[in-house]
């Protein structure tokens, strides 16, 4: 095996693959057919679903390494990260160029009309410095501010989901209509971010180390006993 080869860790490997399969999977059913009958509004549909999807496994990385210990999800989370905002980037790029061809103007009308597009208009923005400065070398540069330029993440995620709960022909906040996947999301994000506040934090990192010392002590105790009855 190389040694490029051995570089790469399971997880690694999954997070790459699972943030292509989407334009994987959209690039065969264009070749197949498989599309809708609006194919470009589907496309666009799937590339922000993904979007979303990996903002929100992003944002799950450093909670599961407090649950968890797993410190190899810290490493993770600026791939999953960049992967969002290229796929947010490619899911606006399709609606403004597929969709509307630039007609900046009736781009406009439309945004005055259906609010939800600025939405995810400013939460692109607001990633876009955010992917740019994810590199060891900006976090250098920054310093502390690098940490609270990339902690406006935790405004970005809410506006993109409220984005997306808008987009949908539902009411979410009525529980009527396509709301299924948006409601889904919140939670899952409001979750997310609230084991973020520093004492929710610190009572999921006491838990994981009471019950790894539990369990440690349980192993050893068939041990001891199986020592005692030698002696």
């Amino acid at each position: 095996m190389s040694a490029r080869a051995q570089r790469y860790t399971p997880l690694q490997i999954i997070v790459h693959v699972y943030a292509w399969s989407a334009l994987i999977m959209i690039c065969f059913d264009l070749l197949a057919g498989n599309l809708s009958a609006n194919p470009i509004q589907e496309i666009e549909q799937r590339t922000g679903r993904h979007a979303i999807t990996l903002l929100m496994l992003s944002l799950a990385c450093t909670p599961l390494n407090t649950l968890f210990g797993w410190r190899e999800l810290i490493q993770r989370r600026r791939t999953l990260g960049l992967y969002a905002f290229m796929y947010g980037a490619l899911h606006a790029t399709i609606y403004v160029n597929l969709d509307y061809g630039f007609a900046w103007s009736l781009l406009a009308q439309t945004i005055g009309e259906k609010p939800y597009i600025l939405l995810g208009i400013l939460g692109l923005l607001m990633l876009t410095p955010l992917a740019i400065t994810s590199f060891d070398l900006w976090k250098r540069r920054l310093g502390k501010r690098w940490k609270r330029l990339h902690q406006t993440v935790y405004l970005i995620a809410p506006i993109l989901l409220l984005h997306y709960a808008w987009s949908k022909k539902g009411d979410l906040f009525a529980l009527q209509g396509d709301i299924v996947r948006p409601l889904i999301y919140s939670l899952i994000a409001g979750v997310l971010l609230l084991a973020r506040i520093p004492s929710i934090r610190r009572s999921i990192a006491s838990f994981r180390r009471r019950a790894l010392a539990r369990f440690q002590k349980r192993s050893a105790a068939p041990g001891a006993r199986q020592r005692e009855s030698y002696d």
